[in-house]
């Protein structure tokens, strides 16, 4: 059987569940999985594009959600991502106080996924990092206005973005 065939049957049995969960239901990595995604749900692109894709957010200027798992914990801070610039072989965001702070080895940026699934019952959308083995790095999900709703300029960026040819 497909991993196609797999990551369906898995969406038809839990449609609510993740894509890490299906990863280990499966025994393949997590980019495996949203690669075997429905081309409506997802569309993996190249890592190079990685710099264009987190400016492109920059740009946005309204709070994202960015996530790391690690160790079995989940770190998670909501704000505009800020602009990031290279030094030392990193790609350094700087943000303000209360933003997001880090430094990107973007040459371990194998692919991005940009995945539209719905989250705990709610329409969701975010940009998957993936390294060479297929694992998260960090994700970065479409912020939610006071009323948990999605944010509609970033949902039509988000949508131009993963239906962009030149990717």
């Amino acid at each position: 059987m497909s991993i196609e065939s797999k990551v369906a049957e898995a969406l038809e049995e839990n449609p609510r569940a993740l894509p890490s969960d299906i990863a280990k239901q499966l025994q393949v990595s997590e980019k495996e999985v949203v690669a075997a995604f429905p081309a409506e749900m997802a569309r993996l692109i190249d890592g190079c594009h990685a710099e264009q894709i987190l400016t492109t957010i920059a740009d946005w200027q309204t709070s994202v959600t960015v996530i790391v798992h690690s160790g079995g914990s989940i770190f998670e801070i909501k704000a505009p991502l800020p602009k990031g610039s290279f030094a030392r072989g990193y790609f350094n965001l700087m943000g303000e106080a209360g933003q997001l702070h880090g430094h990107l080895l973007l040459d371990n940026v194998a692919h991005i996924a940009l995945v539209s699934k719905a989250f705990m019952g709610k329409e969701s959308h975010y940009f998957g990092f993936f390294d060479p083995q297929g694992d998260s790095i960090f994700k970065i999900y479409l912020g939610r206005d006071e009323n948990r709703q999605l944010i509609p300029a970033q949902v039509e960026a988000f949508q131009k973005l993963k239906n962009n040819t030149n990717f």
